[in-house]
């Protein structure tokens, strides 16, 4: 999108412009959550990749999840991951 605007080309005394419009593509997953399994007490990441970098949000459920002792959440340009840790019967 930065390269929207106008361009001008000049030529001795003659100048011509034009308006450069450019459409922002949908963000798409390119590589999906997968289902995991682990045992109660252990340590879990559900990862995925998106087609181009954008602002996440984890929930379970309905309810937003927020980075604590429990829940980590790290983004890296397309990758984004959920590592939830101590697992318990509820997380599932």
């Amino acid at each position: 999108k930065s390269d929207a605007g106008d361009y001008t080309c000049v030529c001795g005394e003659e100048q011509s412009t034009a308006s450069l419009a450019v459409h922002a593509l949908p963000v798409l997953f390119k590589e999906e959550l997968k289902d995991e399994e682990a045992q109660e007490g252990a340590s879990v990441t559900l990862r995925f990749e998106l087609t181009k970098g954008a602002p996440v949000q984890w929930k379970i459920g309905p309810k937003v999840l927020k980075a604590s002792d429990k829940y980590q959440m790290r983004q890296s340009g397309t990758t984004a991951e959920l590592v939830i840790r101590d697992l318990e019967v509820k997380d599932a």
